[in-house]
């Protein structure tokens, strides 16, 4: 099929880009032709045309004005697209045929660069992977925005998601795959929060050796060189202002899966996905953007070595005690703007002479924050005073060169201060004081030649001009004067003065903007040959901006520094869940103490709803996390192990998406557990079981206990309505019974969400659904099913049956046919055993009622719980079953 040699153009372009929409510029527009118009019209909401395309049909096209492109790339890049923006690179008036036109850049997820689509205080991460022949990958990441870089190696598929959710990675760019490698990565392809790209090349460059040298392994180089060249392939500029990377390992911090994460809401809140309810909420007193960042990150990546976080607590407590200078540095840093971002625009060339201004007053605030930081009694803080570079060459630089409210516009002059530029000077003057010479020289004509009507003027055409009328030409004096022009009634002149004044003055409005922008172009190239002072200065402003946020949260809240101890025991003094404790409307947080001793590894929690269980392991899940990331904790008294991992199974959803039930996310994520978990761990599980039947549940409840206790031997907090399992106190050495406690009042319950020794034996599971506002009669008809249900002699598997008819209205229990009782009688020893194999003698055919009479009459049900006295139900009723089985099979 022909196309016309434009549209020929655009698709030898559109092929190396197949995957991006391609903005392609046409004019004062972008133009998209083919799919990419058809889909453009939907995603933007734009009117979808046509266009004679040199074929025998018209081809789709849509357009977006290019004064407004960028607001229409946000809005594609947002919904996870990338945009390929095609520009002409030769002047039209020069091209012969069609205009030369090149891809100049490819906006995506992961390489953005404009600050309408990057939020101020979170990083924004492209990734790459590699695979290589040991079963091992390669994963780095860079925040083009900022230029940092990661790299590390993973050993397991299963770690990949993980690490690409702590970051927030929107992009991954991968190599060519195998049909087996594809297999083998199935769990991220065919994840939806990614978009893929792929990158085929693996060439070193050179000028990027210096960011890696022989650091990396060779799964990590291979990975970060991918990146590297997927960046130069698609932004199309030097990345100069990309900062050495970063190797580090992920058992260097506390593991967090994306289960805990959203449980203990991290970052942002379980029910609404917002910073607000978070613990990065909490914690956030930050005065920059890129500390905010920082604090973030510090929050995804607890610590793990003890010393690190040492120095961070006591930096934490020297600004804490230093009420006067921490206010000082808030007030300088609060100055400071994303000196960051603002580097990697200086390098990407698009920074404007307004970003310059605030890196200026960014650079004017050093001075305050080493003075105050070297006041503060903490010497690692002064000898950090003493190591921020003032950077006083690159204030004096746009101090002087730049002027102090300039356009945003950097071609449309304004923007280069008066006294930098000598040429730049005498243009100004010369467009200044223009108005002021003309009209001075038409005077001094007046004079001479004695016209008073004489005036000089200018025109687009012919430029400035002395205008004499006819009747006043004689008074001209000869050989001066040039004619320029003849008009009806006069005549235009011009003077060998005049011609150098023109001339000064056009040239002087030509050039004065084209030599503002050049200068403004080498203060910024000379800025970008210092961009790693700048990223230096940028990072330890950052760090030192987490440190006193961490203090005044500490300081406003009165928490307290924790210990860390060997021994591997939890020591709180009235802990509180710091989160819920500030988002209280009414009344005041429930503090309690935690004591598990190194001899006590798991804690059985019991007790009502709403009574605080889920809370209260929170909380403490909570003050692990603050301890190990530098911040002091809701406590009055803390001392801690330091936790390699935390594991948190909390909370009931269902997982559709993968068709996975309530209960098999339940499993799946206990296995996670049980099967990654050391001695050294954190485990939360809450209600496991609750989602199979009663039998089923605490079955795979004490299994999963006893596992823990046997095996992992991991701080486990593990809450439950299953209060049958209370007994494993007695079994299990290292387990102890808690229960939040509540009391009933004028049939109301209270409670009291105060953590004691010993378990609950009631729920209160009722008392909450009438809180829930259930209508009354339900409410009611509960009662007076759970009152019959704890009945003793009552039948409970006739009375759930009947549970539509009103209780007075149920039959009596009719005797049954004679049966061996099927349960020996447990009365004295306490506690059935739920999980031993119960002994069900075979019924005889024949025997009669008043042996199971006899049977049910022997068993103290007084002291039983219900559980028991259902469990002794189940065995009559399949003894029975069986027993009609066998007559049956007798008659037979």
């Amino acid at each position: 099929m022909a196309f016309t040699p434009m549209i020929e153009q655009y698709l030898s372009i559109k092929k190396d880009y197949a995957d991006a929409f391609l903005f392609f510029r046409l004019g004062d527009f972008y133009e998209m032709f083919f799919e990419d118009a058809i889909r453009a019209s939907k995603e933007l909401e734009i009117t979808l045309t046509s266009r004679d395309g040199g074929s025998t049909e018209r081809i789709p096209m849509c357009g977006v004005p290019y004064h407004s492109a960028q607001s229409y790339i946000t809005l594609l890049v947002e919904k996870g697209y990338k945009v390929a923006i095609c520009e002409q690179v030769e002047d039209p008036k020069a091209a012969k045929g069609v205009v030369k036109r090149e891809v100049v850049q490819l906006v995506s997820p992961g390489t953005i660069m404009e600050g309408g689509l990057l939020q101020p205080k979170e990083n924004n991460y492209l990734a790459s992977l590699s695979l290589d022949n040991k079963d091992t990958f390669g994963l780095a990441l860079i925040d083009l925005s900022t230029g940092e870089g990661k790299v590390t190696q993973l050993h397991e598929v299963d770690q990949i998601m993980p690490e690409l959710m702590t970051y927030n990675v929107k992009e991954l760019v991968l190599p060519v795959l195998t049909e087996e490698e594809k297999r083998m990565l199935t769990p991220v392809l065919e994840t939806s929060q990614l978009t893929f790209s792929v990158q085929k090349s693996f060439e070193k460059d050179e000028a990027f050796t210096h960011l890696y040298n022989d650091l990396l392994e060779q799964a990590e180089e291979k990975a970060y060189v991918l990146l590297l060249n997927y960046l130069q392939h698609t932004q199309k500029r030097a990345l100069e202002h990309l900062q050495p990377v970063e190797r580090y390992q992920v058992k260097d911090y506390m593991r967090l899966n994306r289960q805990t994460r959203r449980n203990l809401e991290l970052t942002s809140s379980l029910r609404e996905k917002k910073k607000h309810g978070s613990l990065l909420w909490l914690l956030d007193r930050t005065m920059t953007a890129m500390g905010g960042r920082k604090l973030k990150a510090w929050i995804e990546k607890p610590l793990i070595q003890l010393q690190p976080i040492l120095d961070r607590l006591h930096a934490v407590e020297a600004l804490k005690e230093a009420f006067f200078e921490r206010e000082g540095l808030r007030e300088a840093l609060s100055n400071v703007y994303d000196l960051e971002r603002l580097v990697g625009r200086i390098a990407y060339g698009n920074v404007n002479a307004r970003e310059l201004i605030q890196l200026k007053e960014s650079l004017r605030q050093i001075p305050s924050i080493t003075n105050q930081l070297s006041q503060v009694n903490y010497e690692p803080l002064k000898q950090l005073a003493q190591r921020i570079d003032p950077c006083q060459d690159i204030f004096d630089l746009i101090e002087k060169g730049v002027m102090e409210d300039p356009p945003i516009s950097v071609t449309e002059g304004n923007i280069i201060k008066d006294g930098y530029h000598q040429q730049l000077d005498e243009y100004r003057d010369v467009t200044r004081n223009g108005k002021a010479w003309l009209a001075a020289l038409e005077k001094k004509e007046r004079e001479e030649t004695g016209i008073k009507s004489l005036k000089i003027g200018f025109n687009k055409v012919f430029g400035y001009y002395i205008e004499v009328t006819r009747a006043n030409l004689r008074a001209l004096p000869e050989g001066r004067y040039e004619r320029k022009q003849t008009l009806a009634n006069a005549e235009r002149f011009i003077t060998p003065e005049l011609k150098e004044k023109e001339r000064l003055i056009l040239e002087a409005e030509d050039r004065k903007m084209d030599l503002e922008y050049q200068l403004f172009q080498e203060i910024r190239e000379r800025i970008k040959q210092e961009a790693s002072r700048l990223q230096a200065v940028a990072s330890e402003l950052a760090t030192l901006d987490v440190l006193q946020s961490f203090a005044s949260v500490s300081d406003d809240y009165h928490y307290v520094k924790p210990e860390f101890k060997e021994e591997r025991a939890i020591h709180l003094v009235t802990s509180r869940h710091p989160v819920v404790e500030k988002v209280l409307s009414e009344g005041e947080f429930v503090a309690n103490d935690v004591e598990m001793p190194a001899s006590c590894q798991i804690q059985l929690i019991t007790g009502p709803n709403m009574g605080g269980k889920s809370t209260y392991m929170r909380q403490i899940a909570l003050t692990v996390i603050m301890a190990q990331i530098g911040c002091f904790v809701p406590a009055d008294q803390a001392s801690l192990p330091i936790f390699d991992q935390i594991f948190t199974r909390i909370g009931a959803t269902d997982d559709l998406a993968s068709g996975q039930s309530t209960f098999m996310v339940e499993m799946v994520e206990a296995k996670e557990a049980l099967a990654q978990a050391t001695e050294n761990s954190l485990i939360l599980l809450d209600e496991i079981g609750r989602g199979t039947s009663t039998y089923d549940g605490i079955a795979i409840a004490q299994a999963i206990v006893e596992y823990i206790h046997n095996h992992i031997h991991a701080k486990t907090l593990f809450s439950t309505h299953y209060h049958e399992l209370t007994s494993l106190e007695q079994q299990l050495e290292h387990l102890v019974n808690v229960h939040v406690s509540a009391m009933e009042q004028d049939g109301s319950v209270v409670f009291l969400h105060k953590v004691k020794k010993g378990y609950a034996d009631k729920s209160y599971g009722i008392h909450v659904a009438e809180l829930a506002e259930l209508p009354p009669t339900l409410i009611t008809r509960a009662a007076a099913i759970l009152k019959t249900l704890e009945t003793p002699d009552q039948q409970v598997d006739r009375v759930i049956k009947k549970a539509a008819e009103p209780l007075e209205q149920l039959p009596e229990v009719r005797e049954a046919d004679g049966i061996d009782s099927a349960v020996d009688s447990k009365a004295d020893s306490g506690q059935l055993t739920l999980f031993g194999d119960l002994e069900v003698k075979e019924p005889k055919p024949g025997n009669k009622a008043s042996e199971l009479e006899r049977r049910i009459k022997e068993l103290d049900l007084l002291n039983m719980t219900p559980m028991e006295a259902m469990n002794v139900l189940y065995d009559c009723q399949m003894a029975l079953r069986n027993h009609r089985r066998a007559k049956s099979l007798t008659k037979g």
